[in-house]
């Protein structure tokens, strides 16, 4: 499917969609209006209609949306309609603890392999993919058409390993790393700050 023109906040949402999708797959439902589908992903119809338009003209008035056809629609429009090889940098505690969530398979992503610069200290019965060391990391990117990285890594190493990432042809970076990579236009990194999360929803707590 030829690469379409989609904000990122729109992709976002396209994700929470289509895992809404699934789920009334599972249920044997066969259609949706737009009211019920915006309910389910906690948006407004005029904007569910407005990011679904991106993709095509799926709805029917007085029918709704047929549920699989839209769902295999967005699997495709993000990439998962077939499995996308992803690698991971940095086999610290967080690091493992992403190796042994089963839930990226579920979704189309399949981790080829995990690197490390203490690999050779790693028992590689505890894994489910090989752990390597960090010099076999561009090479094995290369011949693999890696396109996406989960980054692991120290705060202090980060930027390194993204400049090495990218320049080994990585697209995409998740990015666990506690520090804002530089990376050039086309490259797409999202940011997972744990302790900034935790911030920003302490906020509305009661103190």
């Amino acid at each position: 499917m030829e690469k379409l023109d989609i904000p990122r906040k729109a992709i976002y949402r396209l994700s929470i969609y289509s895992r809404c999708l699934q789920r009334l797959l599972e249920n044997g439902m066969q259609t949706v209006s737009s009211t019920a589908l915006a309910s389910a992903a906690n948006v407004k119809p005029a904007q569910l209609r407005k990011d679904l338009g991106y993709v095509g003209q799926f709805g029917t008035r007085g029918l709704g949306y047929p549920v699989e056809l839209l769902y295999q629609t967005l699997r495709e429009v993000l990439g998962r309609a077939k499995f996308q090889p992803v690698i991971l940098v940095g086999v610290g505690n967080l690091g493992r603890a992403l190796l042994r969530y089963d839930g990226f398979k579920k979704e189309g992503f399949e981790v080829l392999a995990a690197f490390d610069v203490n690999a050779d200290e790693i028992s590689p019965d505890k894994h489910p993919v090989p752990v390597l060391h960090d010099d076999e990391m561009v090479d094995f990117v290369t011949k693999n058409n890696v396109r996406m990285a989960v980054l692991c890594v120290p705060a202090k190493y980060g930027q390194e390993v993204a400049n090495q990432l990218v320049e080994a042809g990585v697209q995409g970076i998740l990015n666990f790393s506690p520090t804002i990579l530089r990376v050039p236009d086309h490259i797409v990194v999202t940011r997972v700050d744990l302790a900034m999360e935790l911030e920003s929803l302490s906020y509305f707590i009661d103190q």
